[in-house]
């Protein structure tokens, strides 16, 4: 399966580098971009001022973003450059908005009405039903969150490139992995992020009003207590503040995964089957590339979030 990257450089011109030796792409339901890292043979003695990096696999460019860093090197002679980037959608967790409240708001108002941010685009929802308060350095991302959980109960997720999204999309791709296709499967716990009682103040500071309990968590033997001040974010059902943070600390305690050989473009929110596991929600995708081929690790969730 043929693989190239392009670095694109702020004056418009393109360096393509096509004899990767190795490299990673990733995106899952919770990472609000792509991520993507490679080394490939490159006879450039240095490049500056690199603006967009996109990968390319299949004939399909799966990632576009921001140059974190470039490593240009020789070792043993042979020239090498090692690239890590994120996708433009990155910079949503980079931007913040200026505090306070902002009352009927929609998602395009908040895509559009703040920053102008490059190549990142979005569904096309004007529901004005709805409010965020922006609390003290918060980015564009946690106004996204809040508003995705606000009208729909859901958490947004980027399709393609730099698509965000609100909802699902209206005609998911299906895929079926019978046994014979699969060179490893599995199931992951990740209980690090549950936190077993959430304490929140109210609107005086004081606590005792506003309290939740993880009773799963405690029969795991895990204690963790988590204080915080009135989430004014969730003025309209204080209690759905605490109701919002188990969930999300709760992402992905339960994962089923496979591996293949290749990569057929599946992309969140599309549908998969594999084993015992029946159309499920895909929620993660990484592919990896190296002297062994190419291979794509796709996995589900089972919670709050991902549960159709």
């Amino acid at each position: 399966m043929e693989s190239r990257i392009i670095l694109k450089i702020a004056d418009g011109t393109e360096i393509v580098f096509e004899d990767i030796l190795s490299f990673t792409f990733e995106k899952n339901a919770y990472m609000p971009y792509t991520s993507f890292s490679a080394v490939a043979c490159s006879e450039i003695d240095s490049i500056e001022s690199v603006s967009e990096v996109s990968f390319i696999i299949g004939g399909k460019r799966i990632h576009h973003g921001i140059c974190d860093t470039l490593d240009i090197y020789t070792e043993n002679g042979k020239g090498f450059c090692r690239i890590v980037s994120k996708g433009f959608t990155s910079l949503l967790c980079r931007n913040q908005l200026e505090e306070g409240l902002k009352t009927n708001i929609s998602f395009n108002a908040l895509m559009e009405s703040f920053y102008t941010l490059p190549f990142v685009e979005h569904e096309d929802n004007s529901d004005t039903s709805n409010y965020i308060y922006v609390k003290p350095n918060s980015v564009m991302w946690d106004g996204v969150v809040n508003l995705a959980y606000k009208l729909y109960g859901r958490y947004p997720y980027i399709r393609g490139t730099n698509n965000v999204r609100i909802t699902p999309i209206e005609l998911p791709v299906g895929f079926v992995y019978r046994d014979n296709a699969i060179l490893k499967k599995g199931i992951r716990i990740n209980t690090s992020r549950i936190i077993s009682d959430y304490h929140m103040a109210d609107i005086n500071g004081s606590y005792g009003e506003f309290e939740l309990v993880n009773t799963e968590a405690h029969q795991l033997n895990i204690i963790r207590n988590n204080f915080f001040e009135l989430d004014k974010q969730f003025l309209y059902s204080p209690q759905e503040a605490l109701i919002f943070r188990d969930r999300f600390n709760t992402r992905e305690k339960l994962s089923h995964y496979f591996v293949y050989s290749g990569y057929n473009g599946e992309d969140i929110t599309d549908i998969v089957t594999f084993s015992d596991i029946m159309e499920k929600k895909i929620t993660g995708v990484k592919v990896i590339g190296n002297s062994n081929g190419i291979f794509t690790e796709i996995s589900v969730n089972n919670d709050y979030f991902n549960r159709e």
